[in-house]
């Protein structure tokens, strides 16, 4: 179970969408693989919104540019979190 940063309802991982910081920008990990501390957000535009301001303290980076993320939330929240499930296998 996680919590969602946004609304902080509490629901399985498949729900939600990664959010980690790279250098100086918070940016979305759809495949839940890069390093460092994570926040989970549900994939709507109202959890992601509210979210913005809690993600600095919530990934321990306080001048965290969440620019990245407030722009995700406007182009329709890409990557769903079917796709995020999806298993590649490498030949």
């Amino acid at each position: 179970m996680r919590t969602c940063l946004g609304c902080r309802a509490r629901t399985e991982p498949a729900h939600l969408v990664r959010i980690v910081a790279q250098g100086d920008a918070a940016v979305v990990d759809p495949d839940r693989r890069l390093p460092g501390r994570g926040a989970w957000v549900h994939p709507t535009q109202q959890c992601a919104e509210r979210a913005l301001r809690a993600l600095p303290r919530a990934l321990r980076h306080p001048h965290l540019d969440t620019s990245p993320i407030a722009r995700w939330a406007q182009d329709g929240l890409d990557p769903s979190p079917d796709r995020r499930n999806e298993r590649h296998m490498d030949n």
